[in-house]
This record gives structure tokens, sequence and C-alpha cells, in this order.
């Protein structure tokens, strides 16, 4: 997954899982804070990244969400059980996984065989 579509994943996740409130998302590898901005809850989720400058929008069917990134004009599916979500970033046709302790965030990327860690 491309580092934008990374933070906007830990970001819907992180809101849905945590139900903070947050209008940004800290990415400890980048060292920065991402705004965004837009509704996220357990059926719609509607976020724009002001980083990458696009809408990620969305629907659930229980706890299974298909998303359209309209900066990659690819979808990204996720789906969350409990602490722990997974999914399928269709841009770059990679798996990933990850899970919510309370405000942090652990993302695996399988593309990159790497963790990155968020805080909401």
């Amino acid at each position: 997954m491309n580092k934008e579509s990374r933070a906007t994943i830990a970001y819907i996740a992180g809101k849905i899982i945590s139900k903070k409130k947050s209008s940004s998302i800290y990415d400890y590898k980048q060292s920065k804070h991402i705004n965004m901005s837009g509704e996220v809850n357990e059926k719609n989720v509607n976020v724009y990244n002001y980083d990458k400058g696009c809408h990620y929008s969305g629907n659930s069917n229980g706890s299974n969400y298909s998303i359209y990134n309209y900066g990659d004009g690819n979808y990204i599916n996720l789906s969350i059980s409990g602490k722990q979500f997974n999914g399928y970033d269709y841009n770059t046709s990679s798996h990933f996984s990850g899970n919510v302790n309370n405000e942090s965030i652990s993302l695996y990327d399988y593309e990159t065989s790497s963790y990155f860690n968020y805080s909401i």
C-alpha cells in the first residue's frame, strides 16, 4: 500500500474500533500528523485525506467495508473483528492486517513486509 492509503485505513479502523473522535492520525514512520475529515461509522465511510488530497468512501456489509480510493481509482476491502482488522488493497494487489489498542494502531503491510504504527 502507499503511505497515504496505509494512514487512511489505519485512521478508519482506529475510529471504528476505538470509537475515538479525531481529525488526524499520527504516522510514526513519517513523524507527522495527517489531517483527515469526514464521517466514519459502522455503516459508512467518507474520509478526506489532506496529505493525499483525495476522498475514500464506501459502506459496510456488517463488519466488511468496501472503500473506494478516489486518488488511485481502486477499492480497498477492510474487515473488522473485535480489535483486529485486515483487508486487501486492489491498487497494489496486497493484503494488510492490524490491530487497535486504545489510541494505538499497528498495521502490517504484506507488500512491504513491514509494520507501521499510528496514534489516533
